[in-house]
């Protein structure tokens, strides 16, 4: 019966750094320069943002360790790299507009359902909402 429980514990822990090492070695891991310095209406709206939009929308991702092991490293790896071809707080590329990103928060599309459970600080009150989407505005303009 031990002899069973070593064996399969062998077996599980090779299946992990399997999957950590095809995390690592196949998913680039990226943070490109910041390129674009944002002069944000208030503290709050820059805090905000980053708690809610920068892990995707931004060159300054916080990789957590799931992101790190396969197949969630590819999952991670293709929001993130989505998200920041569709609006890149980082980036010179692409125009940020205020109006579009609020609408995308008060349709509840922003930020990722899917996102939320990993990333509480992320999951906004009304009250923050509001004010991040009229800080956005303040922000980014119309």
């Amino acid at each position: 019966m031990i002899r069973r429980f070593a064996v399969l514990a062998v077996i599980a822990l090779a299946v992990v750094a399997v999957l950590v090492l095809i995390g690592n070695v196949a998913v680039a891991h990226t943070n490109p320069p910041v390129e674009r310095t944002i002069d944000w209406d208030s503290p709050e709206t820059e805090a905000l943002a980053r708690a809610a939009c920068f892990d995707c929308h931004s060159n300054e991702t916080r990789w957590p360790w799931y992101s790190y092991v396969a197949p969630m490293a590819f999952l991670v790896t293709h929001d993130v790299n989505e998200g920041r071809e569709e609006m890149n707080f980082s980036s010179m590329r692409g125009r940020l507009e205020g109006r579009e990103m609020a609408e995308k928060i008060e349709r509840g599309e922003m930020p990722l359902a899917v996102y939320l459970p990993l990333h509480p600080e992320a999951n906004l009150s009304d009250a923050q909402k509001s004010q991040l989407i009229q800080g956005l505005v303040a922000t980014f303009g119309r």
